[in-house]
């Protein structure tokens, strides 16, 4: 079984960029596609990022603005930030899309003046 640990949260003025990574165990990892969700206060979790034999999808919310990118030789994901806005506030969490694994515990993403 794969489990993922977040990590690179932190608190970021608006505009601001921050680099996230999800460090994975277990040896099935390079085989799934990856993404990267969040939960926001009060909100469900949502997908922000997905990553599939090379190819990424974004929402509209942060098309433009985020990247995703792997590494499966050191097994991880990195979710790249920028033009970060007070609506991006949450909770992100790295996992197997589009079926998810168990959950992480998340790194906090607070983006605030």
């Amino acid at each position: 079984q794969v489990q993922f640990v977040e990590s690179g949260g932190g608190l970021v003025q608006p505009g601001g960029s921050l680099r996230l990574s999800c460090a994975a165990s277990g040896r099935d990892f390079v085989f799934y596609a990856m993404g990267w969700y969040r939960q926001g206060p009060g909100k469900q979790r949502e997908l922000v990022a997905s990553i599939t034999s090379g190819r990424t999808n974004y929402p509209d919310s942060v098309k433009g603005r985020f990247t995703i990118s792997r590494d499966n030789a050191n097994k991880a994901i990195f979710l790249q930030m920028n033009s970060l806005k007070p609506e991006d506030t949450a909770v992100y969490y790295c996992n197997r899309h589009p079926v998810p694994l168990a959950w992480g515990q998340g790194t906090q993403v607070t983006v605030s003046s």
